[in-house]
């Protein structure tokens, strides 16, 4: 069955909208950076971004979770390229995300498993990758490079 995810916008000044979530979700306010907003909240390709490694961090979590493994606290970085498309407008390029688990890799037991299969259970990525390259690596709590 269909799951409908609403969000309403509504402009308050210039480029800055209120974001209002059901379910009394606190509204968060989004903004264009200068010169065309204010930068009072974030853009939505920064809105995007966070998506993006919130789904991903979400996932990891519930992936560990499932085998009772506790990697907290996990630390996400997202980086959004945007460049110009051949028709010289504005685009996100790829979206590059980097996972710090706050566990030593060795700790967590079914590791293996769970790096093998979090990211096909993620919507939001797995939706952005239609359309955008979205790479992730995932580390330890000891710098070593898991994924």
């Amino acid at each position: 069955m269909a799951q409908l995810v609403e969000v309403s916008l509504e402009q308050e000044h210039d480029f800055r909208f209120a974001i209002h979530f059901p379910d009394g979700v606190p509204t968060i306010h989004g903004d264009e950076h200068p010169p065309l907003g204010q930068g009072t909240g974030p853009n939505p390709m920064q809105l995007l971004a966070a998506s993006v490694g919130n789904c991903l961090s979400d996932s990891l979590l519930f992936a560990l979770r499932k085998f009772k493994q506790a990697p907290e606290p996990i630390r996400t970085q997202v980086t959004a390229t945007v460049d110009r498309n051949p028709e010289n407008r504005m685009r996100v390029m790829n979206i590059a995300v980097k996972i710090t688990l706050g566990a030593p890799g060795a700790t967590l037991q079914h590791l293996d498993r769970a790096l093998a299969q979090f990211e096909e259970f993620c919507t939001v990525t797995q939706s952005v990758r239609q359309g955008i390259p979205v790479t992730i690596e995932v580390y330890d709590s000891a710098g070593e490079r898991l994924k």
